[in-house]
């Protein structure tokens, strides 16, 4: 009969309230845990500013950054007593994956009359604060100003390091990485950096079009911090700066190239479509080519955690109408990403353009 008593209306009440009571007070111990996650996601996306009108925020390797007025405006000098080392400034606190960049950059050229001095001074972005790896556009404001035409297109350029410096990248894709922009040296220019996945994009003086256009950033890491950077024979000055974080697009490294893929070259003489079939063995790759500019043809490069390089020789027809061809090197570089893939191609002497593939197997 005791237990008969637990069975009434009332004691279901009293559980129920209980059972609410330890329901509600699991929840305020975990909001904390909750509320600090989300601060952590909306600090990781908010604003990061930097006036950079003293060294404090810099960790410096090459040179010396000193505070200075230079044109009117607070800033930070960089200077290096190297002939040979460039001189990095990482900023301390910064982080980004995709977003944008903004910073004020001057150069005073300081080598004597007579030698020759572009002007180097840059703005890189997913870097390591050892310098080691990083990704950077630098502008050659005396470049701009030149007389012959092709010094005029390296006003302003890409890089990636390490690997792609400026010489293997205007050896191997000429034009593609820099190009001309309205620049001066003595001169403040407001630089505007866009980063969104594998593509960056470069604005200057508030332009509304972009001075240079990356698409297939080839640097190693997708994510680090904000760097600056100058160059011996020149001050480099450098103000406002401002890192704006944005949530990244969902991309990873270390996709395997291994497969079957259908391979698009959107050229600057036309369309071309062939067909990959890719094996890799470490950092080795080899394979065939089956398509527009023959079959069967073997394809040897390399990869490196998702980052592709593919040569074949192919056999090229400036009249397909025609059945004469000439042998000529076809390249192809970009990134593997999951099931697709892209980046550029040329076959040389003959076409460039981007390439995409999509894993057919």
């Amino acid at each position: 009969m005791a237990c008969c008593r637990f069975n009434t209306p009332g004691f279901a009440v009293l559980v129920r309230a209980v059972t609410l009571c330890t329901t509600l007070l699991s929840l305020m111990a975990l909001a904390p845990v909750l509320h600090c996650e989300q601060l952590s996601a909306t600090d990781a996306l908010s604003p990061q500013t930097f006036p950079l009108v003293d060294a404090s925020a810099l960790t410096v390797s090459g040179g010396k950054a000193e505070p200075v007025e230079y044109l009117g405006r607070k800033a930070v000098r960089l200077t290096t007593p190297s002939q040979d080392n460039d001189i990095y400034a990482f900023v301390s606190g910064t982080a980004i994956q995709d977003g944008a960049i903004d910073v004020d950059i001057a150069v005073k050229i300081t080598t004597p009359p007579g030698v020759r001095m572009p002007g180097f001074t840059g703005i890189a972005f997913r870097a390591r604060p050892d310098g080691s790896h990083y990704e950077m556009f630098y502008l050659r404001p005396r470049n701009a100003l030149a007389e012959d035409q092709a010094m005029r297109n390296h006003a302003v350029q890409y890089i990636a390091k390490p690997g792609f410096d400026w010489y293997p990248l205007r050896r191997q894709w000429p034009f593609i990485y820099e190009s001309w922009a309205d620049l001066k040296p003595e001169s403040w220019t407001h630089v505007h950096v866009e980063v969104h996945g594998r593509s960056a994009r470069l604005f200057l003086n508030g332009s509304s079009s972009p001075s240079l256009i990356i698409n297939g950033l080839k640097g190693e890491d997708l994510h680090g911090g904000v760097a600056l950077w100058g160059y011996p024979g020149e001050e480099s000055y450098f103000s406002n700066l401002r890192v704006t974080p944005e949530k990244p697009l969902p991309i990873h490294n270390g996709s395997d190239a291994s497969g079957k893929w259908h391979v698009v070259f959107a050229s600057d003489y036309g369309r071309y479509e062939g067909n990959l079939e890719l094996h890799r063995e470490g950092t080795a790759l080899s394979g065939t080519w089956t398509g527009q500019f023959g079959n069967n043809l073997p394809v040897t490069g390399t990869w490196r955690d998702g980052y592709v390089d593919l040569t074949f020789t192919a056999n090229w027809q400036d009249d397909p109408s025609k059945p004469s061809s000439t042998a000529a090197l076809a390249t192809l570089a970009g990134w593997i990403d999951d099931d697709s893939a892209g980046g550029r191609m040329k076959v040389e002497g003959h076409a460039d353009g981007p390439w995409s593939a999509q894993r057919s197997q």
